[in-house]
């Protein structure tokens, strides 16, 4: 499980911590860098697929179709104005991995891996390098890769130095080269899952209205193969049940069960029927009923990823229905051990949040005439808890008492230290 990203010139962030619990919420006004720290996720997510830093910041195609959308914004945006380069670090349980990525002074300006490093209660176990420690005419042409060759030993003649390319990540180009097989599978390979094992959905209603074709199993991105999906989890009764019982507390429909009729063509239709023997198609059920059961096929499913990622979840959701949703997760991510994160613009979602997601709530800010943004827990400004309670954190933030807490703690000192 993840428990914290720290972004170093990273977009508009200059070196902010973003502290991350089983279901993280991220408050903050608009264009104040919350989706920036998506990109920063999605960055490390690119890591765990094995991409390029050309693939994972500029985009995919594989066989003429999009494999992979680059991170949002200009290129030469990714790194803070003014900066030679950025890095990220994420601790997953014992492991902290850490990248510095920057530019060739080259023509071609291609990004590089500059540094990394990989260490755990062990010690260091792995770095890169491509920025020095050789001769000048190699550097920024090859990434050198140190290995630890054994469990126990950090002596000098226990790592080894291969090459690599300065395009890729090391992390993903030290699979087969001269390292402890134990370390190898339990640090290496475990983080490149936990990076790669990462979901960002942003729920489209019209693709979530959409047929599928059978054996399609997984949910796309924007909500493709709903009723596929949802027919699988309809395999299993005490799923399906579960599923039922989730949607009916949702919406004033008496669903009491799903149909998947398939048009002439084989594809998959999803109907709910009601309990008068009603039938009402996904054409027209709300645009907050589909994404709430969109959520559900991926928090009930059989197999779930380990982090997911949503923008503004509680979009479409009535507000006096959102409890349901924080109910969900909440109890989803206890039950399975998965991590949501989420941002919301929502007073009712943060009014009626338990203490543990407040504690993992965060606030980003642009403070007045400053370009870069801060991140800083709720529940460690000052009189949060208290406020909390007697007024409702939903209250405070549409009061702008977040922002304005943070112009006091944060914004220059008074002249003369007053």
């Amino acid at each position: 499980m993840i428990t914290s990203i720290r972004l170093v010139n990273f977009k508009n962030f200059a070196d902010e911590t973003l502290r991350v619990g089983p279901f993280t919420v991220i408050v903050g006004a608009n264009a104040s860098g919350k989706s920036n720290i998506r990109d920063a996720f999605r960055f490390l997510h690119g890591i765990g697929r094995g991409y390029t830093l050309a693939d994972i910041i500029g985009g995919k195609h594989g066989g003429g179709q999009i494999e992979w959308s680059g991170i949002r914004g200009a290129m030469n945006e990714i790194i803070r104005f003014g900066q030679p380069s950025f890095s990220l670090q994420v601790e997953e349980k014992d492991i902290v991995y850490t990248i510095e990525v920057g530019r060739n002074e080259t023509e071609d300006a291609a990004f590089r891996v500059n540094r990394e490093k990989l260490k755990t209660q062990l010690g260091t176990i792995f770095t890169s390098n491509s920025v020095g420690g050789k001769p000048v005419h190699t550097q920024g042409d090859i990434l050198y890769l140190f290995l630890r060759k054994e469990r126990n030993s950090e002596e000098q003649g226990n790592i080894s130095c291969v090459e690599g390319r300065p395009n890729q990540p090391g992390l993903t180009q030290i699979q087969g080269q001269n390292m402890s097989p134990w370390v190898q599978e339990h640090f290496a390979e475990r983080l490149k899952k936990v990076l790669a094992n990462m979901r960002f959905l942003d729920l489209a209603p019209h693709q979530l209205r959409q047929p599928a074709f059978p054996g399609q199993l997984a949910l796309g991105d924007s909500g493709e193969n709903l009723p596929t999906v949802l027919r699988a989890i309809c395999d299993d009764p005490q799923r399906k049940e579960t599923l039922v019982e989730w949607i009916r507390e949702l919406t004033p429909m008496d669903v009491r069960d799903f149909e998947f009729p398939t048009d002439p063509s084989g594809r998959v239709h999803l109907v709910f029927l009601e309990a008068n023997d009603r039938r009402v198609s996904a054409y027209a059920a709300s645009d907050g009923t589909l994404r709430f059961l969109a959520m559900l096929a991926v928090l009930l499913g059989p197999d779930p990823n380990g982090l997911y990622f949503f923008e503004e979840i509680d979009n479409g959701i009535h507000p006096a229905r959102q409890w349901l949703l924080l109910e969900l997760i909440e109890k989803q991510t206890a039950k399975q051990g998965i991590q949501v994160i989420t941002t919301t613009h929502s007073p009712d979602l943060l009014t009626m949040m338990n203490d543990e997601t407040f504690q993992n709530t965060s606030v980003v800010c642009r403070l007045e005439d400053a370009d870069d943004a801060i991140i800083r827990p709720v529940a460690e400004l000052p009189r949060a808890g208290e406020l909390r309670k007697s007024q409702g954190l939903g209250r405070l933030l549409t009061g702008g008492w977040l922002e304005t807490v943070l112009a006091f703690t944060e914004g220059d000192p008074v002249e003369g230290g007053q």
